[in-house]
């Protein structure tokens, strides 16, 4: 995505406790969309497409916003290609992105944003926006051809992210545990967005929004506590690749 323009918004969950589907995030959803009025939407990462699609377009609906579901058309690139704006819906990564390789559309997709296409990427949709599935916890169900994603950012999402419990006694590796595992092998910093957070990417611009923090992972460097309005174009790595 260097030297392109990018408006990219990516959420960590759908649904947040005591509100309902995409409630929480609504009006962030509808200030990043503008004057945007039909929108392109991704159901691959759940198995009943059909059903997935129809709950989307009624809540987006509800929003002003016209939504058709790019399993429905013949022609896929095409509708990428002609999109006023593309939303990933969540749900398992490795099916979603196995999807995307089926259907020829990471080339599609990434040309649709460079042009300046507003993309929602919403849990699995915000992990494919980066460089590769590698910090989802859902269980290869599918296998990819590759975990090479979308790459329209530099950084890594590992969503519903959950700070260690100091009063459980489950023995298991914590999401920190296995991000530092991640690093081990791989240089992309990664953001661990709790559930409300979101990023909002305008260029070079990476602003948290929504209710709730967010933990920033870099090699080499001891996390980071970021909160609601904090710039981390810097933290990520997106200044550079703008």
């Amino acid at each position: 995505m260097q030297g392109q323009a990018r408006r990219i918004l990516l959420i960590s969950n759908s649904t947040l406790y005591g509100s309902g589907y995409l409630d929480h995030c609504a009006e962030q959803i509808r200030g990043f969309l503008g004057g945007v009025r039909s929108v392109l939407f991704v159901p691959f990462a759940l198995y009943d497409r059909s059903a997935y699609a129809a709950k989307a377009r009624e809540r987006l609906g509800a929003m002003g916003f016209a939504l058709e579901s790019v399993h429905d058309v013949a022609n896929m690139p095409r509708a990428v290609g002609d999109a006023d704006a593309i939303f990933i819906g969540g749900g398992n990564t490795f099916r979603l992105l196995k999807s995307l390789y089926d259907c020829d559309l990471l080339d599609a997709i990434r040309r649709r944003v460079a042009q300046g296409a507003p993309f929602i990427g919403l849990s699995a949709g915000s992990i494919v926006a980066g460089p590769s599935l590698k910090t989802t916890k859902d269980m290869p169900v599918v296998e990819p051809p590759s975990f090479a994603a979308l790459h329209l950012v530099p950084f890594q999402i590992s969503p519903h992210y959950l700070d260690p419990d100091p009063h459980s006694r489950h023995m298991g590796e914590t999401q920190e545990e296995r991000i530092l595992q991640f690093l081990e092998e791989n240089d992309a910093p990664v953001a661990g967005l709790r559930e409300g957070a979101m990023l909002r990417i305008e260029n070079s611009s990476v602003r948290l929004k929504g209710t709730s923090g967010a933990r920033i992972f870099r090699r080499g460097h001891a996390p980071v506590e970021t909160l609601p309005g904090d710039e981390l174009g810097s933290l990520l790595g997106a200044e550079v690749a703008a």
